[in-house]
């Protein structure tokens, strides 16, 4: 037996999805030079010195322990600061996304901490240190940790 042979037509191109239509008429590069990249390295500065001004208080600490044993309040709110400043600065530094709420405790606990050392200073020399480290360390300190819990982690 003989098999049947069928005329096989070829088969039509198939029509294309879409037209390609450039972008860049011709002569023009097809390639821009790309923006310049935001830094990557804002949170250097306020993850070290978060983390510096907390393994500052250390000292500060064990000299409060030894020498104004009656202090045990202050003692321990400096105690929560030191722990507040050293977590948040490392978790800045981590870009971890948990350091706003650790900035946002710890701009409470500082401006706290201001608000009570003035309020309890006796009058004269006694406030106006109150005043000078509210001042010069702990309100800064606290608007750079509310900046760190405003700004939106990326």
């Amino acid at each position: 037996m003989r098999a049947l042979e069928l005329p096989c037509p070829e088969a039509p191109a198939p029509k294309p999805l879409a037209e390609v239509i450039p972008l860049f008429p011709a002569g023009l590069p097809a390639e821009l030079p790309a923006a310049p990249r935001p830094s990557h390295r804002r949170h250097l500065l306020p993850g070290c010195a978060l983390t510096a001004a907390g393994l500052a208080l250390l000292p500060w600490l064990l000299f409060l322990a030894t020498v104004w044993r009656e202090a045990a309040v202050w003692i321990g709110l400096d105690a929560l600061e030191a722990l507040a400043l050293i977590t948040t600065g490392v978790l800045t530094l981590r870009r971890d996304t948990r350091r706003v709420p650790a900035a946002a405790a710890t701009a409470a606990l500082l401006v706290l901490d201001a608000w009570f050392d003035a309020m309890t200073a006796a009058p004269g020399a006694d406030l106006v240190r109150a005043l000078i480290t509210a001042g010069a360390l702990e309100l800064p300190l606290a608007a750079v940790c509310t900046a760190l819990a405003v700004r939106t982690p990326r």
